[in-house]
């Protein structure tokens, strides 16, 4: 048990420390002026100081492992908590958000230093495949107030939040691998918009399904 928990929080502490010891490694050979922001051609239309990644890399830092200490204890500070919410799956869900913000940090600090390199290329596929982790997580959840569809309709009705979120798990791993491929294979413009398009469809159907649920369930009790 003590092993195991010494392995998690090592593995907790790479995650954390690798971007800042690769931004500490090429940071000398960094152009004093480095892109910041690139346009849906991929081509880079806002510019700033280098000293700008090391603010950046130490917020996304603080706002990976706030949100990992959220995820992972959500289940003792939340009033739900009597549902039964697995701590097991919490981690899970907590180390994928880790690893996935501290691989956003990897591409915006090698954006700089590439030059040719338009970060929004990875940053849409490996939001896809995020997506598509936390979809395979989603029929597992139990109701709860921090993670999850939280829309009025599953928070007040535990098998609407059950049905939703299982359709939620099929939409999500097929939408965030849809994403993540027509990300890769399409140019930068085609890739934004699909993505978006896809993360729309992601969002509104369950929201749709869950109000139907609701409105079945109204009548169905009349």
């Amino acid at each position: 048990m003590l092993k195991n928990y010494k392995i998690e929080w090592l593995v907790i502490l790479i995650i954390i420390a690798t971007p800042f010891v690769y931004l500490s490694t090429i940071y000398n050979a960094l152009p004093q002026t480095i892109p910041t922001h690139f346009n849906v051609e991929g081509k880079a239309d806002g510019f700033g100081d280098k000293s700008t990644l090391i603010f950046t890399t130490m917020l996304m830092t603080v706002i990976a492992v706030g949100v990992y200490f959220l995820v992972k204890f959500a289940h003792k500070i939340d009033p739900k908590k009597s549902a039964g919410q697995s701590p097991e799956l919490l981690k899970k869900i907590a180390l994928s958000v880790l690893l996935f913000l501290s691989l956003i940090q990897m591409i915006i600090i090698h954006s700089s230093i590439a030059e040719h390199l338009d970060g929004t290329k990875y940053i849409f596929p490996l939001t896809g495949i995020f997506l598509a982790v936390l979809g395979n997580f989603m029929h597992s959840i139990k109701p709860n107030y921090f993670i999850g569809f939280r829309i009025p309709w599953t928070l007040e009705n535990e098998d609407n939040w059950r049905k939703t979120h299982y359709l939620v798990s099929k939409i999500w791993v097929g939408g965030g691998i849809l994403m993540a491929v027509i990300s890769l294979i399409a140019n930068p413009t085609i890739g934004i918009i699909a993505s978006g398009l896809i993360l729309l469809f992601m969002i509104i159907t369950p929201i749709i399904y869950s109000y139907k649920l609701y409105k079945n369930q109204n009548i169905a009790n009349k």
